[in-house]
């Protein structure tokens, strides 16, 4: 096997925040926001449905990973920064503040595919894409994974 620079693999950060980003809209969300930062901290993704906004943290994985697919990633300290970015959100835009809220997760596998895999990408019904030789699954999507109770700050 080759060693190739970093710059040969792909950001799967980003295509995994691009796969969520395909399944809300495929599920009627509104895309406001993709990576919305500020002093705080950065939301991946920002989306609405209705009078609901979901500030959503999306945690792409490779198979056999140390933080159970990113679930144990998004810990009470990356929560509150989300929730005081989520906040700075609502103060530049104020129109959305009488919203309600809730802060989702987003599991996303990354697989490398070998050259006999095929290109089947609603395995098992789950939402993905294959680019290059890897392949994005939306694994998980947990509406509400976290509140204001949860956080310490």
């Amino acid at each position: 096997m080759a060693n190739h620079s970093p710059s040969h693999y792909p950001d799967i950060g980003a295509l995994g925040e691009d796969l969520v980003v395909k399944w809300l809209q495929s599920t009627g969300w509104i895309i406001l926001h993709h990576r919305f930062s500020c002093r705080w901290g950065e939301i991946d993704i920002i989306a609405q449905q209705d009078e609901l906004l979901a500030f959503i943290e999306v945690k792409t994985r490779t198979a056999g990973n140390w933080d159970g697919g990113g679930r144990y990633a998004v810990a009470p300290r990356k929560q509150t920064k989300i929730w005081r970015t989520a906040e700075m959100f609502l103060v530049e835009y104020p129109h959305k503040a009488d919203y309600s809220c809730r802060f989702d997760v987003a599991i996303v596998l990354c697989q490398r595919l070998s050259s006999s895999q095929g290109r089947i990408v609603n395995k098992q019904n789950l939402f993905g894409f294959v680019t290059g030789e890897y392949e994005f699954l939306l694994q998980e999507y947990i509406p509400a994974a976290f509140d204001d109770s949860t956080i310490q700050g």
